[in-house]
């Protein structure tokens, strides 16, 4: 979320957006699916980037499955709620453009329905960064919403975020212009959803 008006709307709605959105169900065999997969690649705990964490969800069980999560995100309200969320995390404030990071820090990125607030002329930097943060082989996964060019939000009030839409064949090529290999990418069956599995 990188322009002022999604991250106002963030800032500003962040306990209604927990509430609303607190039922993880649908992104479950998601989870589950990611956690396969560093466990294909790791023994023992993984260190895991939670990019765009929001009020933790992802981050919580991640150490609850007994890796080291970390959670970033740019709206301090949505970091507070992730605090509260779990304590078997670390979180910061970071702009998952510009990751304060040094290069193969972690075994696994999950980026879940926070890359879509990336703009379209950043998006191929921001996959970058996220490879140069990977350890070889490293999982990554994302989900955008699907579609052709931009929409703004409209479940508030003087909701003014921007969302960035993605076809999959976009999605997996900006995937593999940075040098992932992608092993899946595709809609969900309600078709609003782009998901995509690569690795570094």
């Amino acid at each position: 979320m990188t322009d002022p008006g999604t991250r106002t709307t963030y800032e500003t709605v962040a306990d209604r957006y927990r509430k609303r959105n607190e039922d993880r169900s649908a992104v479950e065999e998601l989870v589950s699916r990611f956690l396969a997969a560093i466990e294909d690649t790791t023994d023992g705990p993984a260190r895991l980037l939670d990019a765009g964490c929001g009020p933790g969800w992802e981050t919580a069980r991640f150490g609850e499955a007994g890796h080291e999560p970390v959670g970033i995100d740019l709206t301090p309200a949505f970091l507070e709620l992730a605090r509260e969320e779990t304590r078997k995390a670390s979180f910061a404030r970071m702009d998952m453009r510009r990751l304060g990071f040094p290069a193969a820090t972690f075994d696994g990125i999950w980026a879940c329905a926070s890359f879509l607030h990336v703009p379209k002329a950043d998006a191929r930097a921001t996959l970058a960064e996220f490879r140069r943060v990977l350890r070889p082989e490293g999982p990554v996964h994302l989900s955008v919403k699907h579609g052709e060019g931009t929409c703004e939000g409209s479940a508030y009030a003087d909701d003014d975020r921007t969302f960035v839409l993605y076809r999959p064949a976009k999605l997996e090529e900006l995937l593999s212009a940075v040098g992932f290999a992608v092993e899946t990418v595709g809609t969900d069956d309600a078709d609003e959803w782009v998901r995509a599995e690569a690795r570094a």
